[in-house]
Formats: C-alpha cells, sequence, structure tokens
C-alpha cells in the first residue's frame, strides 16, 4: 500500500503568493492553485477547505510572522514604546519583493468584510489598551501611522523610494517615539 502524500502547507501558500504576483488575482482559483503547488484539487480542499479558508490562512501567516518579527526585538514586558519601535523596525526590514506581495494582496484581501474583519482586530491588538490622553501612547500611535503609510505608499507603487531614502525615513520614525514617561 503506498503512502499517502503529505501537503506542505506554507509551500501551498508560497504557490499562492506567486501565482498572483506572476498573473494578478483574477487567476486564483482552487484548480490554479493546485497546478502551481503540484497537488491535485481534492488535496488542496482537504488540507485547506474553501478558497476562503485557503486565503484565511495566508493572512494568518502574514499577521503571526510579522508578530513574530516584533517579538524578536522585545521581551516579554515590553511596554507600549518599545513595542512601537519594534513594529517600525519590522516594517523597515521588509524587502521590496514581500512589500509589494503583500500589499497587492491585502488590497484585493480587503474588498472582502471578512478579511476586513481580521486585518481590522489585528491593528486594533497594536493600539487597544493604550491611554490615548497619555503622551507615550500618542508617540507610538505616530509611529506607526507613519511605518505604515510610508510601506503602503512605496508598496503600492504611489511613492519612489530608495533604500536609502527608506532607511533615512525609518530613522526618522524611530526618533518620533520618545522614552519620557507617560504624560498627557
Amino acid at each position: 500500500m503506498a503512502r499517502p502524500r503529505t501537503i506542505d502547507r506554507e509551500n501551498v501558500l508560497d504557490c499562492v503568493e506567486q501565482l498572483v504576483h506572476r498573473e494578478g488575482v483574477a487567476a486564483l482559483t482552487l484548480d490554479a492553485v493546485a497546478r502551481e503547488a503540484g497537488i491535485t484539487k481534492g488535496g488542496l480542499q482537504y488540507c485547506f477547505g474553501s478558497k476562503d479558508d485557503l486565503m484565511t490562512a495566508l493572512i494568518d501567516r502574514w499577521l503571526s510572522a510579522f508578530d513574530a518579527s516584533v517579538a524578536r526585538h522585545i521581551g516579554p514586558d515590553a511596554g507600549i514604546i518599545d513595542r512601537a519601535r519594534a513594529y517600525v523596525l519590522t516594517i523597515s526590514q521588509i524587502d521590496d519583493t514581500t512589500q509589494a506581495r503583500m500589499a497587492g494582496m491585502l488590497v484585493t484581501l480587503l474588498q472582502s468584510p471578512k478579511y476586513l474583519q481580521k486585518i481590522r482586530a489585528w491593528y486594533a491588538g497594536w493600539f487597544n489598551g493604550s491611554d490615548p490622553d497619555c503622551r507615550e501612547a500618542r508617540q507610538a500611535r505616530t509611529a506607526i501611522f507613519a511605518a505604515e503609510g510610508a510601506f503602503f505608499l512605496r508598496s503600492l507603487g504611489f511613492l519612489e523610494m530608495d533604500q536609502e531614502w527608506w532607511k533615512t525615513t525609518f530613522a526618522d520614525f524611530q526618533r518620533l517615539i520618545l522614552s519620557d514617561p507617560c504624560t498627557p
């Protein structure tokens, strides 16, 4: 009896990203993903369920990878300033190819209320529990908004930034975050 073939979920998700990057979101079908990954459509459905489940897994992978990268730069009891610095640093280190791939997919995914809610909840997690009247929290929020703005402007091709400009811009964002105690 032949041993059942195991499907590598991460490889399938890589294939989804490659397919969309190469052919656009319109090409994203279960059949196309299965072909790209070299598996059967039935195997793909067994592994992920539906196209929605596949896309949810992709979003979860991005958010988890980002959160893990942030966590590598901070300790377990990090305050809002340390978290914001790590957030800005993590965005600054995303390479051009990953930026373009993520931005393109996110723009597409945000058209769905289900995916939009998931991403909104993730962003809200970055700001929940912080005192909006606290100077420290406002500085952290401003730096995160600035980093996100630069990421999307560059990723969507609205602003051409060479690597040196990118680097100095993110250094400026880091300087927005002071370590003063929380004062209104």
